[in-house]
């Protein structure tokens, strides 16, 4: 991929957000860091407090024909009686939550400095999950100004290995 000199570079996964700029041209990037940003996110676990809720349906037959005295309540023609039904809501992932609302705020980020015309070219590196979270809430500023996406997680990787992907890519 071809990182134009002077190019923002976003490398970012849920919680972890590196800016660099390439100072080297085109084929050859030379990435420093502009900023950095951490979120702290703890585990799922560590975030919730009570289980699952609890759904519960105490309809018995809703619509059906009211039993006749002494006969029996069997399904009849028209379709079978609801059972009273217990289901459980899907669990809230918070860290998964969290994760996003910190793509989302660094879109934001994105979009300002797009609009305060800081970046001209934009590349982003993220892991597939991150990226379509950011690709959400692009801006169009930030849209016109992206040229290429890599989706990897490369936050914990040194810089020389961010460049070398970023040139195979």
């Amino acid at each position: 991929m071809q990182v134009p000199h002077n190019a923002f570079v976003l490398v970012a996964d849920g919680r972890k957000a590196l800016f660099f700029r390439n100072e080297g041209d085109a084929d050859y990037p030379n990435l420093k860091v502009e900023h950095a940003e951490e979120h702290v996110n703890p585990a799922d676990r560590d975030q919730k407090t009570d289980a699952a809720g609890g759904a519960s349906s105490t309809q018995s037959g809703a619509g059906a024909p009211p039993v006749a005295q002494g006969g029996s309540n069997h399904a009849s023609g028209g379709g079978a009686q609801f059972a009273p039904s217990r289901g459980s809501m899907d669990e809230t992932d918070f860290h998964q939550q969290e994760e996003d609302r910190f793509a989302a705020e660094t879109a934001d980020m994105l979009k300002r400095r797009a609009l305060a015309n800081e970046f001209e070219a934009l590349i982003i590196v993220a892991p597939p999950k991150t990226l379509g979270e950011l690709r959400k809430h692009y801006h169009k500023e930030v849209s016109d100004r992206l040229k290429g996406e890599l989706a990897k997680d490369l936050t914990g990787h040194p810089v020389p290995d961010i460049e070398k992907a970023l040139q195979s890519a």
